[in-house]
């Protein structure tokens, strides 16, 4: 696979994104790109495969997250439902210190991303579960300076999944489409309840024209253990302020 450096280094500058590429970080993402197109023949990992699209659809929109965050070193970040591994995987090849979680829920998109790390040099933890499941869990919940999403769930009920796993003073950045300013507003009385606080919606445009936001929410305190809600549960009160007597309200 010829991969388009240069278009991908050139989209980085058009989007002021305070990153530069060495060596190391090209190699890596020019053989992810390869594993990418490779895997994807024997199961569907993303529609988006040319190499041109890869470089910005792809390594471009997930490396805009630095733009909007800034993390600590060794931050403890997880990429929930994380799919072919962005953002996570392409933040981590570019942030080769941080300590990233990949979880999603189907084991070949696991296998997939074991493969990827192995061939590129760089460890992650990969996580087979739900995010509500995983949500639970002492060894994950609020324990992460930053959970990112991108295109899993609508902005209410992605909160109800990601938050959970933000320790305080974290934040939680949701990768979304050019819709991301409704979203928030539909969200406000779930990311309350969740322990979120602060909201900003940063809209940005990759070369080409596409819409994209980022919303970023910061943890402000911690999420009530009610949180997240079984998949029963959060089927019939599709969210998400649940008051007091349990009744959910939908927003």
């Amino acid at each position: 696979m010829d991969f388009p450096m240069e278009l991908l280094e050139n989209s980085l500058r058009e989007m002021e994104i305070p990153i530069e590429l060495d060596e190391t970080a090209r190699r890596r993402l020019e053989t992810y790109a390869a594993l990418l197109v490779e895997w994807n023949r024997k199961m569907n990992l993303t529609a988006i495969v040319e190499p041109e699209a890869v470089a910005v659809k792809h390594f471009a929109d997930s490396a805009a997250l630095f733009k909007y965050v800034e993390l600590p070193p060794a931050a403890r970040v997880i990429d929930v439902g994380t799919g072919a591994g962005f953002p996570g995987l392409v933040v981590k090849i570019l942030r080769p210190d941080i300590r990233l979680t990949l979880l999603d829920s189907l084991q070949k998109r696991l296998r997939f991303l074991e493969a990827v790390c192995e061939a590129i040099g760089l460890p992650a933890q990969l996580v087979h579960a739900r995010a509500e499941e995983a949500g639970r869990q002492e060894a994950h919940r609020e324990g992460y300076d930053l959970a990112t999403a991108r295109a899993v769930a609508r902005l209410p009920l992605l909160s109800e999944y990601c938050l959970p796993f933000v320790k305080q003073g974290g934040c939680f950045c949701a990768l979304k489409g050019p819709d991301g300013q409704a979203e928030s507003a539909e969200a406000g009385r779930a990311v309350q309840a969740l322990g979120g606080g602060q909201t900003q919606v940063f809209s940005y445009t990759l070369p080409g024209g596409d819409g994209r936001t980022v919303i970023r929410i910061e943890k402000r305190t911690q999420t009530p253990t009610k949180y997240p809600r079984n998949p029963a549960q959060i089927a019939k009160n599709p969210w998400t302020e649940c008051s007091s007597k349990g009744k959910g309200r939908e927003i």
